[in-house]
């Protein structure tokens, strides 16, 4: 996680670049370096994350998965498996991923990684090794401000009610179950679903449709500041381009989309609720273009990220870092796992 204020306040000052519509910029001149540069300023670079709730590292010439992953180790105090995936990923090595497998014409918008689970990363470290053509940015945006934009009797309802999300697991959309859960036993699964506060259903076909209840709004574990922390736009059947949609529910049936999300006492979320929570989300959005050899830091409780459509190859790896308990962010809904 970023670090304390006092810890922040040690660390050396670096020279960071502020500009309207950007995220924080950071120019390491450090080329063929890269995990050494990082390690040697790793204080200071989560001084500029506890600041600015993330920042764009350029110039640090990453190349390849291994120098990703040197410099996701030596940064991080530990990398993190996946688990509940919502769509495939290529594993690298252990806690280093590719970028989540999303149509690239379509948008992947605002989220924060994982914050359906109980437990979660509470930094993000993205490292871009190909920057495409055209697009393809990873724009973020500050869950502190996007909260208070939005209308307070909708922040009410969410905060009293929690949000949740239904998954209908199949072997065609999204995820699989051994993608998801690690596994493909239903023991296994079950415990693990017992053990997460999920509510879980196996189908006829051998499917499985699971429902949890999460929190909307939590409290960052260091600054206490209250942050829109969830994925209830991005997870959300309105979100799905209109032909996207219509296929799934004439394939799937309403009731068995791959995922959608719902106000926490099962009342569906209108396409106008949807709407605003997206452009809520696109007025307080910062992007700036990736280039080969970036790394980008985010602080994934206080700060959201999305992906932009994209022309050409891309390939951004990602590391899920520095595990946060949701008991620990002070939820405003309480779960009850075992």
């Amino acid at each position: 996680m970023s670090l304390s204020s006092s810890q922040a306040s040690q660390a050396p000052l670096l020279d960071v670049e502020l500009r309207p519509g950007a995220p924080a910029v950071l120019r390491a001149e450090a080329p063929g370096d890269a995990p050494d540069w990082v390690a040697g300023h790793r204080d200071a670079l989560h001084a500029v994350v506890a600041e600015h709730g993330c920042v764009l590292v350029r110039g640090l010439g990453l190349r390849d998965a291994a120098g990703a992953a040197a410099v996701f180790s030596g940064f991080a105090t530990a990398l993190m498996a996946e688990k509940e995936a919502f769509a495939s990923r290529r594993t690298y090595s252990e806690g280093v991923y590719s970028s989540s497998n999303w149509p690239p014409n379509q948008p992947m918008c605002m989220h924060h990684e994982l914050s359906y689970r109980l437990e979660f990363p509470g930094l993000m470290l993205f490292a871009c090794l190909t920057a495409p053509a055209d697009g393809g940015a990873t724009g973020v945006a500050d869950a502190a401000k996007v909260l208070q934009a939005l209308p307070a009797g909708l922040v009410t309802r969410f905060e009293q009610e929690g949000w949740l999300l239904t998954r209908s697991y199949n072997d065609e959309i999204g995820a699989s179950l051994s993608e998801s859960f690690g596994t493909d036993d239903r023991g296994a699964i079950e415990s693990y679903c017992r053990a997460n506060a999920i509510e879980f259903a196996w189908q006829p076909d051998g499917a499985l449709r699971t429902t949890q209840r999460r929190s909307a709004v939590v409290r960052h574990p260091v600054t206490g500041l209250r942050c829109w922390f969830n994925q209830i736009a991005f997870l959300n059947e309105w979100t799905l381009a209109p032909e996207v949609r219509e296929y799934l529910v004439d394939i799937y049936g309403a009731e068995g989309l791959p995922f959608n999300t719902r106000f926490g006492n099962g009342d569906p979320i209108g396409e106008d609720v949807v709407r605003l929570l997206n452009g809520v989300y696109e007025a307080n959005t910062a992007r700036e273009p990736w280039q080969a050899g970036d790394l980008m830091i985010v602080d994934n409780i206080r700060t959201a990220h999305s992906r932009d459509p994209y022309e050409g190859p891309r390939e951004v790896l990602v590391g899920l870092a520095d595990a946060v308990r949701l008991p620990d962010c002070r939820p405003t809904i309480e779960v009850s796992a075992g």
